[in-house]
């Protein structure tokens, strides 16, 4: 394996004393997980934050070995988990596609819209402007997985028909793609809904 790709941070997990576990989704090489040397070190941590948009070089000798990448920032979404709530969404949607995700199975699609639903996390006035695109993010990704829901689209001025969607989709994914894990990574979710839940019709 041998590429370089536009990357999403999904996770990173410590790894030795100075080095990183990241992991990154590309859209042509799904989910991989890589080796980060220096991942924990001054230059790095901050370019590992989860959200970050990376140019990413990953390698490794078989497809058994575990790639290391060297990794460069190309968009930093840091500023933003100062902000409960925006931290709070940037942080679901990121441990959401940590956790289900298959490695290396390209889903050019959910690459595109959760590059997407970062986006507007961050540049949208207010959780009315990514809400509904988070919730379609998490449609897509069952979808994609083989979890078919329908639900019907919200108005986008009514927030309780939005937050009833929120809590539809929520238990799909607790039932199905998160069944083994629920209890880890539902409660970024859980607090996500708390927070949504505070801003008024």
């Amino acid at each position: 394996m041998h590429f370089r790709a536009p990357a999403l941070v999904c996770a990173s997990l410590a790894h030795g004393e100075s080095a990183a576990i990241a992991r990154l989704l590309t859209a042509e090489h799904g989910l991989v997980g890589a080796y980060v040397a220096g991942g924990r070190g001054r230059q790095l941590r901050p370019v590992l934050i989860p959200g970050n948009t990376l140019d990413a070089e990953v390698r490794s000798r078989s497809e058994s070995q575990l790639p290391f990448a060297r990794v460069e920032l190309a968009k930093s979404r840091a500023p933003w988990l100062a902000e409960p709530l925006p931290a709070a969404a940037i942080g679901w949607v990121t441990a959401l596609s940590a956790a289900v995700l298959p490695e290396r199975q390209p889903f050019p699609a959910l690459y595109d819209a959760l590059e997407g639903v970062l986006e507007a996390i961050c540049v949208a006035p207010s959780a009315r402007g990514w809400a509904l695109g988070l919730v379609r993010y998490e449609v897509l990704l069952l979808r994609e997985l083989g979890y078919g829901v329908a639900v019907k689209r919200p108005a986008s001025d009514d927030w309780e028909a939005l937050l009833d969607v929120f809590d539809r989709v929520g238990r799909e994914l607790a039932r199905y793609p998160l069944a083994d894990r629920r209890r880890d990574v539902m409660a970024s979710r859980t607090l996500l809904r708390e927070r949504l839940g505070r801003i008024g019709s």
